[in-house]
């Protein structure tokens, strides 16, 4: 995406409102990414991010990193471990409204239409293997048709899909 339609794109975004439980749960893992920052100008926008999240309103240039910050807070288990799984369930329908869940949310949208070609056809392959680190492949092959899934941090995406195999 180049810097321009990134920029449009962010004109056309609302602010996101918070709850109370999203404030108190996010402000600590703020902290703790402002306190980790060495260079100033990012120290300074984890500062306004904080700034915006006691507020409980993240403008639409702070929601890229605010998903960003909530993404390492659930993929790491803290946020349930430290909040509860009411608090990860409030922070997860956070992140899908912020740019990286949107995106996971449309890949996952673009492999279910492409599985939408396996139906009503036979397995007769499956195999799974490693891409590179933290990255996998999940292959199926069916009368007709082979799929190559891609499982990657930012999300899954089809590698490849053909039809009509000899």
């Amino acid at each position: 995406m180049s810097a321009r339609t990134h920029t449009a794109d962010r004109r056309t975004e609302r602010a996101l409102s918070l709850d109370t439980l999203q404030r108190a749960v996010l402000l600590p893992q703020i902290e703790a990414f402002h306190e980790a920052a060495r260079d100033p100008q990012a120290r300074a926008l984890y500062a306004e991010l904080r700034e915006a999240v006691e507020r409980m309103e993240v403008a639409p240039e702070f929601t890229e990193r605010l998903g960003a910050i909530i993404e390492v807070a659930l993929s790491s288990g803290r946020i349930r471990k430290l909040f509860g799984p009411g608090a990860e369930a409030s922070l997860t329908t956070l992140f899908n409204q912020t740019p990286p869940g949107r995106r996971i949310a449309d890949s996952i949208a673009a492999l279910n239409t492409a599985l939408k070609s396996l139906a009503g056809r036979t397995l007769e392959e499956a195999s799974a293997s490693p891409r590179n680190s933290g990255c996998y492949a999940l292959s199926l092959k069916t009368s007709g048709c082979r799929i190559v899934v891609r499982f990657e941090p930012s999300g899954v995406r089809v590698e490849s899909l053909e039809f009509d195999l000899a």
